[in-house]
C-alpha cells in the first residue's frame, strides 16, 4: 500500500459515520509542517497569515507552539474580531477603507494596542483621521514596500502591484509624513515578496520555464535584499524604535531569514500545504487540509460523478486554480467539464472500483480558500476524528 493510499484508508475510517461533503484537517500533517516552517526560519518568529488558515481553534494551535508569534490579517473588520477574542498581536496586511472599523479601533485602547494597519500612502492617513469619530487613541501604522523586480530602467516589471513605495525615500518620506501627524505611529515595515515566495519554481512538464523562474527568483531576492535593507536604515533614522520588519512567505521563508534587516517571517499556506505548493524546490511539505465529495453516479465505464466541486481558486483563472482530485490516486477531470457548480464527473480506470455513497479526496489549490466553503473542520489524528471546530464561516463571518 502506497503512503497516499494509506492516507485515504485513514480519512475513510475517521469519517466513515461523516455525510460528504465534509472538509478535514490532519493535525499530524499540520503540525509536521508547522515545526517545517519553524526550521526554516531558522530562530525568527513566524507571523501566522491568517488568511491562509480561517479557523480560530488552529490559529490558537498553531500560536502555542515556539517559533510563532502573532497572526498577518487580511481585513480591518476580522482583526478587530481577532483583537477581541484575545489575539493581542494582528497585524492587518492590506489597506483598508473600513470607516466603520477605524472608528471602533481608535475608540478602544485594547484594540488600539492589539491591530497594526497597513498604509502605503498619506491618503490613507486622511481617511483613518476622518472615520475616527472623536476616537483619540495612537493607530499603530505598519510601512509596505514594493517588492517588485524592475528590469530594463523599469519598463519590465515582476511582482504582484501592491505599494507605490519601492525605493529606500519612498518608504522614509511616508514615515515621516506619519511622524508628523498626532494620533499615528510607525511600529513596522512589511514587504511580501510574492514573486518569491507564492510562485512555484518547479512545474511539472516546463522545465524550461521552471529554470526560468528559479533565475528570476534568484536576481529578485539579491535586489530585494540590499533594497530592503537600505530601506529598513532610512526609516530608522525617522523612526529609531521601529518594532518589525516583516517578509517572506512560506515559499521563502529560509531566503528571507537569512537577511539581517528582517526580523520576522509571515507564512501560513504551509500549514496546509495546498497543491499550488507540489511545484516548490524550496521546501517538501504534507498535505493536511483536505475536502471529500460523495459519489452520487455513475455514468459509465471509468466515470463517476461527485455531488459539488467547483471550488477555484483566486489569481489569474486557469487549470492550476482548480482542487486536485487526489484520493484515490488516478481520478482527473473530464476536460469538457471540469469542476462543476453541483456535480463533477472524474475519469480514470479507478472509477470503476468506487461505489455510490464512497468519498472522493480533493486538496484546494490555495489554502484557507477552502474555508470559505465549509463551516467546520473534522481535525484527524490516526484514524480518527478527534474534534470539530469552526471555520470563520462556521462563526457567522466572511470577511472578504
Amino acid at each position: 500500500m502506497t503512503a497516499r493510499a494509506a492516507d485515504r484508508a485513514r480519512y475513510d475510517r475517521a469519517t466513515a459515520q461523516l455525510d460528504a461533503p465534509v472538509a478535514i484537517v490532519d493535525l499530524d500533517a499540520f503540525d509536521a509542517n508547522a515545526d517545517d516552517l519553524v526550521r526554516r526560519a531558522g530562530g525568527k518568529p513566524i507571523r501566522v497569515a491568517s488568511k491562509s488558515v480561517r479557523c480560530r481553534a488552529l490559529l490558537e494551535r498553531v500560536l502555542a507552539r515556539e517559533g510563532f508569534a502573532g497572526i498577518m490579517s487580511f481585513t480591518l473588520a476580522e482583526s478587530l474580531w481577532l483583537a477581541r477574542s484575545g489575539f493581542d498581536d494582528v497585524l492587518l496586511a492590506y489597506p483598508s477603507a473600513d470607516r466603520a472599523g477605524y472608528a471602533e479601533l481608535a475608540a478602544d485602547p485594547k484594540l488600539a494596542a492589539a491591530v497594526t494597519v497597513m498604509i502605503d500612502d498619506p491618503a490613507q492617513l486622511d481617511l483613518i483621521d476622518a472615520a475616527r469619530a472623536g476616537g483619540g487613541e495612537v493607530v499603530r501604522v505598519c510601512l509596505e514596500l514594493d517588492t517588485s523586480l524592475r528590469l530594463l530602467g523599469g519598463r519590465v516589471r515582476i511582482g504582484a502591484r501592491r505599494s507605490p513605495l519601492h525605493s529606500p525615500a519612498e518608504v522614509a518620506e511616508v514615515a515621516r509624513a506619519v511622524a508628523r501627524r498626532p494620533g499615528f505611529k510607525v511600529v513596522g515595515i512589511m514587504a511580501y515578496e510574492g514573486h518569491v515566495a507564492g510562485v512555484g519554481d518547479a512545474v511539472a512538464g516546463h522545465p524550461l520555464r521552471s529554470r526560468a523562474v528559479r533565475l528570476m527568483q534568484a536576481a529578485a531576492r539579491r535586489e530585494l535584499a540590499e533594497r530592503r535593507a537600505a530601506v529598513v536604515r532610512a526609516v530608522r533614522e525617522v523612526v529609531p524604535d521601529l518594532e518589525f520588519v516583516n517578509g517572506g512567505g512560506t515559499g521563502s521563508v529560509q531566503h528571507t531569514a537569512a537577511e539581517d534587516a528582517v526580523t520576522e517571517i509571515a507564512a501560513g499556506s504551509g500549514l496546509y500545504v495546498p497543491r499550488l505548493f507540489d511545484n516548490y524546490t524550496s521546501f517538501r511539505g504534507r498535505p493536511a487540509a483536505l475536502f471529500a465529495l460523495p459519489v452520487v453516479r455513475r455514468p459509465g465505464v471509468g466515470v463517476v460523478t461527485v455531488l459539488g466541486g467547483g471550488y477555484p481558486a483566486s489569481g489569474a483563472p486557469g487549470a492550476d486554480r482548480l482542487p486536485v482530485p487526489y484520493l484515490p490516486e488516478g481520478l482527473r477531470y473530464d476536460p469538457q467539464e471540469g469542476a462543476g457548480e453541483v456535480q463533477t464527473p472524474l475519469l480514470g480506470p479507478v472509477a470503476d472500483d468506487l461505489l455510490i455513497g464512497d468519498k472522493v479526496w480533493f486538496r484546494h489549490a490555495k489554502a484557507g480558500e477552502l474555508c470559505e466553503r465549509f463551516d467546520t473542520l473534522h481535525l484527524v489524528e490516526a484514524d480518527a476524528v478527534t474534534a470539530a471546530v469552526p471555520t470563520y464561516r462556521g462563526e457567522g463571518h466572511t470577511f472578504l
